[in-house]
């Protein structure tokens, strides 16, 4: 099991804020992701869910959640996923990211990343992760695909 998934667990035995505490924890390990407060509400491999919330800090000038900040709650998905799902014997590193803007980020965001089991015991090192923003009614609000490189640990 990896090091992610391990917090994820151990922090969530403790109720009402496990998952508060890792998604702190996860922020300080890559300092960006805090600008938007991911909160992680789903982490196992292949699958990851965080809550973006709708507040003036991440918002645009129409006021709706900013599409970037969209992208940086979907990369930090993408990541907690790929920690989760990577097998002992190899690595990743994210290499593009492809996302169209489907809706207005009118609220709070649940970004979604999801794999394929079978997609991390390929020999292709290309590994998509299909991602998407969706509000709480259902509406998406963006979606994509980002690209993973897996290759085999040194």
């Amino acid at each position: 099991m990896t090091q992610v998934l391990t917090m994820w667990q151990k922090t969530n035995a403790v109720p009402r804020v496990g998952a508060r505490v890792f998604s702190i924890l996860f922020a300080q390990k890559a300092p960006y992701f805090a600008s938007v407060r991911p909160r992680f509400t789903v982490l196992e491999p292949n699958r990851a869910e965080l809550v973006v919330r709708s507040r003036r800090r991440v918002h645009n000038h129409l006021g709706t959640v900013h599409a970037i900040a969209l992208c940086n709650g979907l990369e930090a998905a993408m990541g907690a996923l790929a920690e989760a799902s990577v097998p002992a014997d190899r690595r990743w590193i994210p290499k593009g990211m492809e996302v169209s803007y489907t809706a207005k980020a009118t609220g709070d965001v649940t970004c979604i990343a999801e794999t394929d089991p079978a997609q991390w015991s390929g020999t292709d090192p290309d590994l998509p992760v299909r991602v998407r923003g969706e509000l709480a009614d259902g509406t998406v609000v963006i979606e994509g695909v980002i690209r993973l490189w897996v290759t085999p640990r040194r």
